[in-house]
């Protein structure tokens, strides 16, 4: 069988940023790294289901949310895949992301969709762990450019 795109990517050059992962059609697939691959520090699972409920929420909920397709943690526990339009640019889109990494840290109340009638796992969350990478994932993303989406090789 033919090796999947994101098995080509070297992860042992990979940090943390975010990154164009593959473009298929009009939809650019975002690779939005949060840990160093095979670093031994992953994203709990419950972190990261908050997390992705606090991204997605707050994706969907900007003027421009209608580009965004999915929003979702890798099973690698290392990031998330950030998949948008290609009519979004790239610099909005890591300006969205960025935005969506400050909205999970300092976000205060009452999990967007936790409910039991909302979510398939309701009880799987963990809101200081979320706030944590998305206040780490700020900080990285905080001067990163157009220039910086491109794969080291």
């Amino acid at each position: 069988m033919k090796k999947i795109a994101s098995f080509t990517v070297n992860h042992d050059l990979l940090d943390r940023g975010m990154y164009v992962s593959r473009v298929d059609g009009d939809v650019v697939t975002y690779d939005v790294r949060m840990k160093k691959p095979n670093g031994g520090d992953y994203l709990s699972v419950n972190a990261a289901h908050t997390l992705e409920h606090l991204f997605a929420t707050y994706a969907r909920n900007q003027k421009d949310g209608t580009d965004v397709v999915y929003v979702g943690p890798m099973g690698c526990m290392t990031g998330f895949y950030f998949l948008a339009r290609n009519s979004m640019s790239a610099a909005r889109a890591i300006e969205l992301v960025k935005g969506a990494m400050e909205f999970a840290r300092d976000f205060v109340g009452e999990i967007p969709g936790n409910s039991r009638k909302e979510c398939g796992n309701y009880l799987s969350h963990d809101l200081t762990g979320a706030k944590a990478i998305g206040g780490e994932m700020a900080k990285v993303l905080e001067s990163w450019q157009e220039k910086d989406l491109q794969y080291k090789e």
